[in-house]
């Protein structure tokens, strides 16, 4: 199944990216597992992490057939490249960055890029992005999603600011959301991550 499709279908059975910023190699099994058991099968790993080629490589080999892991904070062309080499299957990004969108596409991977405003929006989705990041999400809250989604046919994913708390508000109104601090910090043990998981509660996203 293409990146895409089975974006979609994980983002469906549970509308979470996880974000494991700061994650080492020797976590990345148990946190995987842990976030495994809890129904979490999208799983970021930010270019500003340790060795983070090597730790995509290794999520994606563990996670294979049960979890699809991309890339977040990717900044350049070239960490694209870094990000397909390492067996990624979809690339976030910050911010709106042509050059990132386009190399993504061309690698035939998902495209995530960060947007702010309906410019950046319409920008993103011209250069062939597949989903839209807002970000940082939690500043604006779910209502502004809600105006845009009356100029921006497009699926929107929420990040930054995004927890327990204010989960289900954001998920009424996006296709999903990507949880950080919420989920994970550097050092967290397998078993504080699924604690952290089962602490959230989703129904289904828009």
């Amino acid at each position: 199944m293409k990146p895409l499709a089975l974006f979609q279908q994980y983002l469906r059975e549970c509308p979470i990216v996880a974000i494991l910023r700061g994650i080492t190699t020797v976590e990345v099994p148990a946190v995987c597992d842990a976030l495994f058991a809890a129904g979490i099968r999208l799983l970021e790993i930010p270019m500003n992490s340790p060795t983070p080629e090597r730790n995509i490589a290794l999520a994606a080999e563990h996670c294979s057939g049960r979890q699809l892991v991309g890339a977040g904070t990717v900044l350049s062309a070239d960490a694209v490249a870094a990000v397909a080499s390492a067996g990624g299957q979809f690339v976030i990004s910050p911010n709106t960055e042509l050059t990132v969108i386009q190399a993504t596409v061309q690698a035939g991977l998902l495209s995530i890029p960060g947007f702010l405003t309906p410019s950046e929006a319409f920008v993103a989705l011209q250069a062939g992005a597949d989903y839209l990041k807002l970000f940082p999400a939690g500043q604006f809250g779910p209502g502004y999603i809600r105006d845009l989604q009356a100029v921006i046919k497009a699926p929107i994913l929420a990040v930054g600011g995004v927890n327990s708390r204010n989960l289900t508000d954001f998920l009424a109104v996006c296709s999903g959301v990507g949880l950080g601090s919420a989920l994970y910090t550097a050092g967290c043990s397998a078993e504080q991550v699924q604690v952290k998981a089962g602490q959230l509660h989703w129904s289904g996203a828009k």
